[in-house]
């Protein structure tokens, strides 16, 4: 697939990283040529130093016969008039635009093929808000992931002690939770995946995945875990966009602090915001924190513009006494300095986003790809179409599907019926088969499975 990636920022660069070794051939145009040589120093692709709404550069970047357009820059307005000169000119198949400012996402009529012609819309503070909104629902959880529009959810946890399955069989699972479904997708163990078997023992501290209905979560959390005390308040650390939009969603049923350093800002906040109680100081200063009772807070978010300042107002908040601290990174190298540490979950904003512009990428009916373990793993929604000569899937029983190496079939979902794989379940066509890949280099495998053969009609 011929892709031009437009802006070579955090979010561009890691989508570059992510396509540019699965045999696309791309093209990344920015305005700055040290970053675009040093993209060219590490990964297979071209670039283009220019403008990227500019007709000359898309032209010079290949835009003629591209199958999609990624617009990613720093700008909306440079984002949307790209995706207009695709439409115009070249007519692109695919155009992706990441639309950040409220003031344009609130009138999504701007966006229809007659307006602004964008097939595909990025909020990237949308998709985060969202993310943390998740985690906050399921105490305990490192990440929650939704497929079949919620109906099923993929869930990782953190194996502690006192677990009732820890130390035990995966096999047992069944036992113990006799009317509820569910199964282990993956494991790791000290950063290495584990293919989760009926033998299978897990240990302490294992990062454990698993597939259930949401209404299940909890249950099955419980299995691995002592299990939380639903979350009830809130303390928000920044009142950008992000932390804007939790407030809004949050702020009906928690208890919500949210500190503000910009008296202006606080000040639009505190006449806009019900039911949050708005504190204008800086979120790193104890005695603030400890004024507010950092020591009662159930959950501490950090979701200022400003990794360092995220990173210590967390740790500081986890050393006063709130009980999961959340912190807001975007470079890559601190989330992984941070993970696991004093701070319980570190949430990179290109990792949560780039899962929104693979599911558009991915080859066959693929309906939404999350990424994992800071882009190593990936999970996938794929529809299943054919009959069982046309398909490489459909009529087949799961144990006969040629799944590729550390890939796994979790779940289906057949209209409202959610149905947890095992070895004899059989896939119907138009099923939604949710699959975790351990290894996202095999990635084209996975795409192939799906992809009917030319003798369907």
């Amino acid at each position: 697939m011929k892709i031009l990636i437009l802006g070579a920022g955090q979010v561009g660069s890691t989508v570059a990283h992510n396509l540019a070794n699965e045999a696309n051939d791309i093209t990344v145009v920015d305005t700055r040529p040290d970053i675009l040589q040093a993209l060219q120093d590490r990964l297979d692709l071209r670039t283009i130093v220019g403008f990227a709404s500019h007709p000359d550069v898309l032209i010079s970047a290949g835009a003629r016969d591209a199958d999609m357009i990624i617009a990613v820059t720093n700008s909306d307005e440079t984002n949307m008039v790209a995706c207009q000169v695709a439409y115009t000119l070249f007519h692109t198949p695919t155009k992706i635009a990441r639309v950040r400012g409220l003031e344009y996402l609130q009138y999504r009529a701007l966006f229809s093929p007659e307006s602004l012609p964008i097939d595909v819309l990025i909020s990237p503070e949308e998709v985060v808000t969202n993310y943390i909104q998740r985690l906050i629902e399921h105490p305990g959880a490192l990440q929650v992931l939704d497929f079949a529009d919620g109906r099923v959810s993929l869930v990782a946890v953190r194996a502690y002690h006192g677990g009732p399955l820890v130390g035990k069989e995966l096999r047992h699972l069944a036992t113990h939770m006799p009317g509820v479904q569910t199964r282990v997708a993956a494991i790791f163990r000290r950063e290495k995946p584990i293919f989760p078997e009926g033998h299978t023992v897990i240990e302490v501290d294992d990062e454990v995945f698993f597939i259930a209905a949401r209404r299940n979560i909890r249950a099955v959390t419980s299995e691995l875990r002592r299990l939380d005390k639903p979350y009830r308040r809130l303390m928000i650390a920044g009142g950008g966009n992000i932390g804007k939009r939790l407030a809004q969603n949050l702020g009906p049923h928690f208890s919500v602090k949210l500190i503000e350093r910009n008296p202006a800002r606080a000040k639009e906040l505190a006449e806009t915001l019900d039911h949050v109680v708005v504190l204008m100081g800086d979120a790193a200063d104890k005695e603030l924190l400890m004024e507010e009772n950092i020591e009662g807070t159930d959950v501490y978010v950090a979701v200022t513009d400003d990794d360092e300042a995220n990173i210590l107002s967390a740790m500081l908040a986890k050393r006063l006494g709130a009980r999961t601290v959340m912190s807001l990174i975007n470079r890559p190298s601190y989330v992984e300095l941070v993970q696991s540490g004093v701070i319980d979950i570190a949430i990179s904003p290109q990792q949560v986003t780039i899962g929104a512009l693979l599911t558009h990428v991915r080859r066959g009916d693929v309906v939404a790809v999350h990424s994992l373990r800071r882009g190593a793993a990936e999970a996938i929604e794929a529809v299943a179409h054919g009959d069982r000569k046309t398909s490489k899937v459909v009529g087949r029983r799961v144990e006969e599907i040629k799944l590729p190496k550390g890939c796994t079939i979790g779940a289906l979902v057949r209209g409202d019926e959610v149905i947890i794989a095992h070895r004899d379940t059989v896939v119907q066509s138009e099923d939604h088969v949710i699959l975790f890949l351990t290894d996202k280099q095999r990635v084209n495998e996975v795409e192939r499975l799906f992809q009917v053969s030319v003798t369907f009609l």
